[in-house]
């Protein structure tokens, strides 16, 4: 390893390990280049890598500082050869971010938060994207502690998101919630996805019988819109933005939270993700869609350490 890359690495670890906070200033270079027994040339070479890496962020000529997400961009930095496995549940804006992290990322062929949690739980997944309501009113944390109770479960926050009903211009059936989807030809997600269990949950407390809806199982929220679009089903349950990519409308009925699972030695993988989710481009990408909040995009919640 050349010099200056030992330096790029030295800074990034104690930057990621919080030795070195955000905001604080970095010595001068020639007291860093008496520190590590080098030039000023090549520490500085080292600072100019280290901010087109968004590790940290430069004042002027003489002051250097921890950029606000130093700590995950030094991550990024450390880990980038690594690959993030990612199973779970289908979103479209899960599509548009993955799209701009090229090979750090691997989507693994599964069907649903279920089978996403599975991939996991049996190694061949690093993280699942779920949205999964539990019995106690909690989005996502009680499944990962279930499952990886022994990999100390962590969670990186998504976007909320909207779900309801996606129906043609002018809603011409005038549905108003799930109570009315009983009679009607209706679009499904598979069994084991999370908008299945959500439709299926609506459904049951509207009195209604999950299995005597009628309509075709779809493997994503755009199948759904594409099947009320063609007029094949007169609805279906999804996201607000496939409705929107299509110029439907939608009748919102909840808004979730969608996160990945994972253990926490799957943290250095994803950190190339995390650090996505907190650039404002990517939230302006994801935000424009419609029906996603991406306040909280990029939280790291360390389950393990939480009640």
């Amino acid at each position: 390893m050349t010099r200056y890359r030992e330096i790029c690495t030295d800074l990034a670890e104690r930057i990621s390990a919080g030795d070195i906070a955000a905001g604080a200033e970095l010595p001068p270079v020639r007291e860093l280049a008496q520190r590590f027994g080098t030039t000023a040339t090549t520490v500085g070479r080292a600072q100019r890598t280290l901010v087109d890496a968004g590790v940290i962020v430069t004042a002027d000529r003489r002051r250097t500082r921890v950029a606000a997400a130093g700590a995950v961009a030094a991550r990024r930095f450390l880990h980038a050869e690594l690959v993030f496995r990612l199973a779970g549940s289908d979103d479209p804006a899960l599509d548009v971010v993955t799209r701009t992290l090229g090979q750090s990322v691997h989507s693994i062929g599964t069907d649903g938060s279920f089978d996403g949690l599975r991939a996991v739980r049996q190694g061949r997944a690093d993280g699942a994207a779920v949205h999964l309501l539990h019995h106690s009113g909690v989005y996502n944390a009680p499944f990962a502690r279930s499952l990886l109770r022994d990999r100390r479960p962590h969670l990186i926050h998504l976007w909320r998101r909207e779900q309801g009903i996606i129906v043609a211009p002018g809603n011409p059936r005038g549905l108003s919630g799930a109570a009315d989807l009983g009679p009607l030809r209706v679009a499904k997600r598979r069994p084991g996805t999370g908008t299945r269990i959500l439709l299926d949950t609506l459904l049951l407390a509207a009195g209604r019988d999950p299995d005597a809806l009628r309509g075709p199982e779809t493997g994503s929220h755009m199948e759904v819109a594409l099947s009320v679009a063609s007029g094949t089903v007169d609805a279906g349950l999804g996201v607000r933005s496939a409705a929107h990519d299509l110029d439907l409308d939608f009748l919102p009925l909840v808004t979730e939270d969608y996160d990945i699972v994972l253990g926490a030695a799957a943290l250095d993988a994803a950190a190339p993700l995390i650090a996505a989710l907190h650039e404002p481009a990517v939230r302006a990408a994801v935000t424009a869609l419609g029906g996603y909040d991406t306040t909280r995009s990029g939280e790291v919640s360390d389950l393990a350490a939480t009640p």
